[in-house]
């Protein structure tokens, strides 16, 4: 039977009644909170108008990070926040502290001004199916009531700012409203409701996600006290020269320097290394590594907002607070489209001082067309792309990405699959086994280890049906390699590092080979049996089949530069760019790294996307123009990135571009088309040749007709090769 051993060095809820007053502190000094309301499992706390302007985003914040909190809201107009939680006093106790903290670092990522309301939806969506129903008086006062928010916000942002969508959206409204047309008035603001809540729910999620997410580090850390003693600390109070302790599984979590022990350290989210790596005493670890076998003792040099992962979340926290200046194409032919409206309908009226072409011309709306048709043809579009595996979250990086030259790939993950494959078992002259033996030999000693090397020959073995080898008990060397005793041979696998200087086999005589799989980019795995060289495998990452296909769509489909960056050394990394024909490749990257090139990259005038799947691609993913996600990344990258693909493959890219391109060819001919109909019939108008209900008439059925139009793009191919 086969065994192995590890060798490692080195309160009660309440109902009703004003609650206590809890002092909170904040940029403004401190503020009394008050608990309005409990019932089990939810809190009312009222603040101070003071308190939601100075700290409203650091408490929710802080709110939503507490463990068995299920959901936050600020309302900011009544000066409240409702905490939904799981209903344990523990959990409790954690929320009312977390209202008396100061502002966290991370309250740049402000809650939504106002949360997606489904109830103003459904309200919306009532009175238009309620309209046919009615009799003419209470059509007119429900259409009043629906359209009067609408009409006020346009007024309220017309003294604000100008003319902007909003101003658009009350126009689009109060027209057919003063002329009686009812169902068209309370359609249209069902359509304004529905985008609303669309928009507000997503941006609400993606909050609520990068709050949890930028606060993933460890709730107590385990430090070694002077006298030999094992204590737990809360994160927050390591301090610098602390001698952390951490185990397998244990996430380590501050930067230093490893002083006792030997593990296997997966770098994965925190460098993008495709392999765990082995440390020990003198080697640099960093916060957000995962020890995956082994114990180390830590030396703390950077703890805190100081630490990598914490310098990773400030970049993207930065990049949150200060957004793109760039509209999206709908809202800016919009706010151009509805001046012309209204200065040419002022004109008229000084010239000819008559009401009808006045009216005439009003009704000649450019903006409608475009308002509408616009985002029917992005929905279109993202109903498209979801059919060809692709998420994409607003209408704005569908046209980004239109206009891309430059795509940026990560390299693990992305570009290949997060998995090794063997490519190379070489067996000395003086092997007496087979290769089949070789590898069943290996894959059976192997088995007992979680190292991505030895699940690729255990693969290997089950792929080809070889039977398990019986051994003896399985001895772990964390950091160099195993042995074990196969049929009374005593047989040792691991880096050439670990044989020759601790069991002393030598491979010189395969050098020439060792050399020729290096320059290949080639992890190696050597093998040793009685004090003999017996096999060296030859592994590398495993390209995804479609990459190159991938890569020559996007070139035909106008992408001029493909470059890929990794935290992988050269040779790896340039054996994969020869393959895929990459026009340019960053190796030995850090993450501050990746995303300083992206900004390089823009800085040339390039428009850029990068494709990525791991916590060190976050601020990479911020960075660009458009950031794209695997569909098995990190959730920190899913959350900041625009388009998420939902199938493990990169044949979404390609079929994206086309649908950007082709959505952005059809927005823009329907523009002109709406430019030139709505042209001749203002002509028309202004000639006194048209009467209000003919310019309504042709008015409306344009509009209709390029509605039309977009709705029928969501039927086409995505791609156009």
């Amino acid at each position: 039977m086969s065994t192995s051993r590890h060798i490692v060095g080195g309160g009660a809820a309440r109902r009703g009644g004003a609650g206590p007053k809890l002092a909170a502190s904040g940029e403004s000094g401190a503020a009394v909170i008050r608990i309005s309301h409990e019932t089990h499992g939810r809190l009312r706390l009222r603040l101070p108008a003071i308190a939601v302007d100075a700290n409203g985003s650091g408490i929710v914040a802080r709110l939503e990070a507490v463990d068995g909190v299920r959901d936050v809201r600020l309302n900011a107009a009544c000066a409240s926040i409702v905490v939904a939680y799981d209903g344990a006093a523990a959990t409790r106790q954690a929320v009312l502290a977390a209202v008396r903290h100061p502002v966290a670092a991370d309250a740049a990522i402000r809650p939504t001004d106002s949360g997606p309301d489904f109830g103003q939806v459904l309200l919306s969506g009532a009175a238009l199916l309620a309209l046919p129903l009615l009799p003419p008086p209470l059509k007119a006062l429900v259409t009043v009531v629906n359209v009067a928010g609408v009409v006020g916000r346009g007024a309220r942002m017309l003294f604000a700012e100008g003319l902007k969508v909003e101003v658009l959206d009350a126009v689009a409204i109060t027209l057919p409203t003063l002329r009686r047309e009812w169902f068209t008035a309370n359609f249209a603001r069902f359509l304004l409701d529905l985008g609303s809540y669309i928009e507000a729910s997503t941006a609400r999620r993606s909050d609520k996600l990068l709050r949890d997410l930028l606060k993933a580090r460890p709730d107590t850390v385990t430090v070694e006290t002077p006298d030999g003693e094992l204590r737990q600390l809360p994160w927050s109070e390591v301090k610098v020269g602390a001698r952390v302790v951490v185990g397998t599984g244990d996430q380590i979590p501050v930067d230093g320097i490893v002083a006792d022990g030997d593990a296997w350290v997966d770098q994965a989210a925190v460098t993008g290394e495709s392999l765990p790596i082995p440390r020990g005493a003198g080697d640099e670890v960093l916060s957000g590594s995962v020890v995956n076998e082994g114990r180390l003792t830590v030396i703390a040099e950077r703890v805190g907002d100081a630490t990598t992962t914490a310098r990773i979340s400030r970049y993207i926290l930065e990049a949150l607070a200060d957004p793109s200046q760039i509209q999206c194409m709908s809202q800016k032919m919009a706010d151009r489209r509805i001046l012309i409206t209204l200065l040419s309908g002022l004109g008229v009226f000084a010239i000819t001082r008559d009401w009808r072409r006045l009216e005439s011309v009003f009704l000649v709306d450019y903006s409608c067309a475009v308002k509408f048709g616009t985002p029917m043809a992005i929905k279109a579009a993202m109903f498209r792309s979801a059919k060809e595996g692709c998420l994409i979250k607003s209408g704005h990086s569908l046209e980004t990405f239109a206009a891309v030259d430059t795509v940026v790939f990560d390299k693990t993950g992305t570009l290949t699959h997060n998995t090794l494959q063997v490519t190379d078992i070489h067996r000395p002259d003086s092997c007496r086994l087979s290769e089949e033996e070789l590898l069943a030999t290996v894959a059976s000693v192997a088995e007992h280890t979680s190292h991505p090397v030895a699940g690729a020959i255990v693969n290997l073995a089950k792929a080809r049906h070889l039977a398990h080898i019986g051994h003896e008990e399985v001895n772990f060397l964390v950091g160099h390699g195993i042995a074990s005793t196969v049929h009374g041979m005593s047989v040792r696998i691991g880096s050439r590092h670990y044989l020759e200087e601790h069991e002393g086999v030598s491979f010189a005589s395969s050098e020439r080979l060792i050399q020729q799989l290096a320059e290949a980019g080639k992890s190696m795995l050597f093998v040793a049996a009685d004090g003999q060289p017996i096999g060296i495998v030859g592994l590398r990452d495993r390209l995804r089949d479609e990459a190159q296909s991938v890569l020559n769509r996007l070139r035909t489909l106008g992408v001029k530069s493909c470059v890929m960056i990794t935290g992988d050394h050269a040779a790896k990394a340039r054996i994969i760019g020869d393959t895929l024909g990459l026009d340019r490749v960053f190796c030995d990257q850090k993450p501050e790294d990746k995303a300083a090139l992206v900004e390089s990259l823009k800085a040339e005038g390039r428009t850029v996307a990068f494709v990525g799947d791991g916590v060190n691609d976050g601020p990479a993913l911020m960075a660009a123009d458009v950031g794209i996600a695997m569909p098995r990344a990190t959730d920190i990258a899913r959350a900041t990135a625009d388009i998420i693909l939902l199938e493990d493959r990169l044949d979404g890219l390609a079929s994206l571009r086309g649908i950007a391109q082709d959505t952005l060819a059809l927005i823009q001919s329907n523009f002109t088309a709406s430019v030139a109909i709505n042209s001749a019939i203002m002509a028309g108008a202004v000639l006194g040749r048209l009467s209000p209900v003919a310019t309504a008439t042709l008015h409306n059925g344009t509009t209709i007709a390029i509605l039309l139009r977009a709705l029928a793009s969501s039927g086409r191919s995505g791609s156009r090769t």
